[in-house]
């Protein structure tokens, strides 16, 4: 209904879609009305294979081509692009790096290191009810991103090892 507050739907580690497996993936493409396309699903398998690194679409596009020969990078970033507009993986946006992919719907901080710019989950241990606030401040929420920005371990013992920290 027109004016009323949009509520994130938040995917819990429970459903097969938080999951993020091929078949999860597939299914959502189709539940969607978009096709199965070999080119699709080379993209998909690298985004499952390359889940915990948040591929940007580079990387997406490398392995993917790897698979498919016949993949495109436009149809690389088209299809990243179709994904995270449907909501079967998320774009995560950067002013000062190239756009990342993550897979993981449900609510969790992003811990991205400045150094060498990998990303890591980190699940919250308690959720804010979004229908709480909305429903308080009249805030129609559409998306949600919490993110720590540091050293992750590997950079931090590195950064020791020179004398920078």
């Amino acid at each position: 209904m027109p004016g009323e507050p949009v509520y994130l739907k938040l995917i819990r580690n429970d459903s097969d879609f938080a999951k993020m497996t091929k078949e999860s993936m597939i299914r959502q493409l189709r539940e969607r009305g978009l096709k199965v396309t070999p080119q699709r699903l080379a993209i998909i398998d690298v985004l499952i294979e390359k889940r915990d690194l948040h591929p940007g679409a580079r990387l997406v596009y490398k392995e993917a081509k790897k698979k498919k020969k016949s993949l495109s990078l436009s149809t690389a970033y088209s299809t990243l692009h179709e994904l995270s507009c449907h909501g079967i993986i998320k774009m995560l946006q950067f002013d000062r790096m190239e756009n990342r992919y993550d897979g993981n719907l449900e609510e969790h901080i992003n811990l991205i290191c400045e150094r060498c710019k990998k990303i890591m989950d980190y699940k919250v241990p308690m959720t804010i009810d979004q229908r709480e606030v909305a429903k308080k401040t009249g805030f129609s929420i559409t998306d949600t991103r919490l993110e720590y920005y540091g050293y992750c371990q590997e950079c931090r013992k590195d950064k020791r090892r020179k004398g920078d920290l």
